[in-house]
């Protein structure tokens, strides 16, 4: 009895890191100390995921292709819609080549992260799996030593940054439905606010987002990414079939300046699926699969890339400069095929709120019940009531938002850069300090283009979104 029983609270720590917590192993401390301390400091990384494999069973594994179809599910949501603005920003050649380009930053610094949060695995003895920010805080507690005293700030920073990226989320999720669904309100002659169809739509969000099983939310998660497909072929087909498409050559190729960052937020902002790295490897069956050459990041972010810039190549063709944030708002109104689009999309965006807004309590919620006796004594009551708040500000973030794609394009410099670039840089920095000559030219160079790149694309997308919500609000 006592063996089964250690075995169910295994597969359930397992469950319960798919969330980011750091799961038990069955091998003895001793034991697995010993075995680090034989093995050579350039190997830690390459055992640390095999021991961690061979010491937790894994019954409900996830396959490669559950991993992939997790990762596309996590990586494309509105920022999909909004690509034909991100084309118009960046010109159809420049955007073409560039978001090749940043796919590919974005997945060498994914590998970064692995990286890390394998070594830091690995120097922890009784620990299996790091979710992003526990990963930062164990390789700065693992660092040179004048480092380590920022390990916990280091935390607070990535968690601060998750959860204004998942906020921001959220209230882009309520102004995409709303904008859908004002539209084909106005056009059957129900003549409301837009502030009122936003009140509407807060009811049937709120009721799946304070549930606190994550349980009882995912199953809206495949409706989601259905709903999201249709509206996305569905509006491509309305696109292709609305007379002849205009001639690339009244379009622009290329762009600078203001429009240049305003691209460089919103296709960061469309890569949004960082956070769910660490738990979807850790969750496989064989997590050697996840990042090799051929395997499961590489072949679904080459999907997704290709996704969306066929997405936006069509879009900014179709409608040019007047292409909206959602390219479903550029739908003629008056077509009742375009009304059905234009609520499936929302209603694909709906069903991707309460997945959203779980991510974000789940780390929001333990340290106001670690600082909070009443939501110890009451922490189901305590975490709706929280849940209750956090929905308001979404709403009420929503409710003042100008312009959609400007918002896009501010999360997406500010928050999404520096998780996807910043932050990955410096962990390897920080990791391969500590082995000698563990820091070569190449590498070194290569992370400083990086992080120029990285904290440029920050601050003038940041700036220039700013200016230019400012102005909508002027």
């Amino acid at each position: 009895m006592d063996a089964e029983k250690q075995e169910s609270n295994n597969e359930k720590a397992i469950e319960a890191g798919a969330m980011g917590r750091t799961l038990e192993i069955t091998k003895p401390e001793a034991q697995q100390q010993q075995q680090q301390q034989q093995a050579p400091p350039e190997h830690t990384a390459k055992h640390a995921d095999k021991d961690v494999e061979s010491t937790v069973k894994r019954r409900h594994a996830t396959s490669n292709l559950e991993a992939a179809t997790h990762l596309f599910k996590g990586s494309v949501g509105a920022g999909l819609f909004a690509m034909g603005d991100c084309f118009k920003n960046g010109g159809l050649v420049g955007s073409t080549l560039m978001l090749p380009i940043i796919a590919i930053m974005c997945v060498h610094c994914e590998r970064l992260l692995i990286r890390g949060s394998l070594l830091a695995v690995a120097k922890t003895p009784g620990a299996t799996f790091y979710d992003y920010p526990e990963t930062v805080e164990k390789c700065f507690e693992y660092g040179p030593r004048p480092l380590r005293c920022m390990s916990r700030a280091m935390k607070l920073i990535v968690e601060m940054f998750l959860c204004v990226t998942q906020f921001g989320f959220c209230a882009i999720y309520f102004v995409f439905i709303t904008e859908n669904l004002y539209q084909v309100l106005q056009q059957n002659g129900i003549d409301i606010s837009m502030s009122m169809v936003m009140l509407i739509t807060l009811l049937p969000a709120m009721i799946p987002s304070l549930m606190t099983n994550l349980k009882y939310i995912s199953p809206v998660s495949l409706l989601a990414n259905f709903a999201l497909l249709f509206g996305l072929i569905a509006t491509l087909t309305i696109a292709f079939s609305d007379g002849p498409m205009p001639s690339v050559a009244e379009r622009h190729y290329f762009t600078g300046g203001s429009q240049l960052a305003l691209f460089f937020g919103t296709a960061l902002f469309s890569y949004e699926g960082i956070a769910l790295i660490l738990p979807l490897r850790n969750s496989m069956r064989e997590p050697d699969n996840f990042s090799s050459r051929f395997g499961v990041l590489n072949v679904t972010m080459l999907f997704i890339t290709a996704l969306f810039i066929f997405t936006g190549f069509v879009s900014y063709v179709r409608w040019g400069e007047y292409v909206a944030g959602s390219i479903t708002l550029n739908l003629n109104v008056e077509d009742v095929m375009s009304q059905v689009v234009k609520m499936v999309a929302a209603l694909g965006v709906f069903f991707g709120y309460p997945i959203q807004f779980f991510v974000m309590m789940k780390i929001l919620w333990p340290p106001v019940k670690r600082a909070n006796g009443c939501a110890q004594k009451y922490p189901i009551t305590m975490q709706v009531g929280l849940r209750f708040v956090m929905i308001m500000m979404t709403f009420c973030v929503a409710l003042v938002v100008p312009q959609l794609n400007l918002f896009i394009s501010l999360i997406g410099a500010l928050c999404s850069t520096s998780l996807a670039f910043v932050i990955p840089v410096i962990i390897d920095f920080v990791t391969r300090t500590q082995v000698p000559k563990g820091l070569g030219t190449w590498i070194y160079f290569k992370n400083i283009a990086i992080l120029t790149i990285a904290l440029l694309g920050i601050v003038t997308g940041t700036y220039q979104s700013i200016v230019e919500i400012i102005r909508e609000f002027n």
